[in-house]
């Protein structure tokens, strides 16, 4: 598989969404509809660095292909971080961006007679979002989807209420919020594992997607092992 070029992006609007998240749309001009499959992600180069990949900044896109030239990301500023210091002190709306893409092979599974069961923290989110908002766009034939996301507070839940609307629009998509540090009606309160592992317990067959930071990856990967499921069943895309 070739590696896609790079090419020019304009950054065309950023919102602030926490004290330390932004959405950041981009347009790519020279491309008339930028074609990716839900999941993907894409490389930013970035001024940060002398050596060449060690500039390269990837990130999952949060929005589903709409046939435009446009993509959303979602990027949590990391303390002491130079890629993501540099897209939140430099970077404008109006502001060009070298990007390459799409790239990745985390995406929706093909066998979509099985619940789909996508685990995740913080900016982990991206493209489970991007995943939900392609079936519903696309009437995608689906078992039961279910979105666990974990997060610290209230303040810091991302999507929220799109995904609590979506869970309404389409049938059979469950949106679990959990939040580590807070008691608030309409959340889980812990982590994330305690909510699969509950929904898990008659052991359906599944699909299991994981996508966050490492060590709640690994934790989940040993007990759905440990619940029974197979390696085959369980795909990753590590963040951090």
């Amino acid at each position: 598989m070739s590696v896609p070029e790079w090419q020019t992006g304009i950054v065309t609007r950023i919102e602030e969404v926490t004290y330390n998240t932004r959405r950041y749309w981009i347009t790519m001009p020279a491309t008339e509809h930028f074609d990716f499959a839900p999941g993907q992600f894409v490389t930013l180069d970035l001024p940060i660095h002398e050596q060449r990949n060690k500039r390269w900044r990837s990130y999952s896109i949060a929005s589903a292909p709409d046939g435009s030239n446009t993509v959303e990301l979602v990027i949590v500023h990391l303390e002491g971080g130079l890629g993501t210091t540099y897209l939140f002190n430099e970077i404008k709306e109006g502001s060009e961006l070298t990007i390459r893409g799409p790239q990745g092979i985390f995406t929706m599974p093909t066998d979509m007679h099985k619940d789909l069961y996508m685990i995740c923290t913080g900016t982990g989110i991206a493209p489970f979002r991007s995943i939900v908002n392609y079936i519903h766009a696309h009437n995608t034939p689906h078992a039961h989807l279910h979105i666990i996301f974990g997060t610290r507070k209230r303040e810091d839940v991302l999507y929220e209420e799109e995904l609590r609307a979506l869970s309404q629009k389409m049938e059979r998509f469950h949106y679990h919020p959990v939040l580590s540090r807070e008691e608030i009606d309409g959340f889980h309160n812990g982590y994330v594992h305690a909510v699969y592992q509950e929904l898990c317990k008659d052991k359906p067959p599944a699909n299991f997607m994981l996508c966050g930071w490492k060590v709640m990856i690994d934790e989940a990967k040993q007990r759905l092992q440990a619940m029974g499921y197979e390696k085959k069943d369980i795909h990753q895309e590590l963040y951090g």
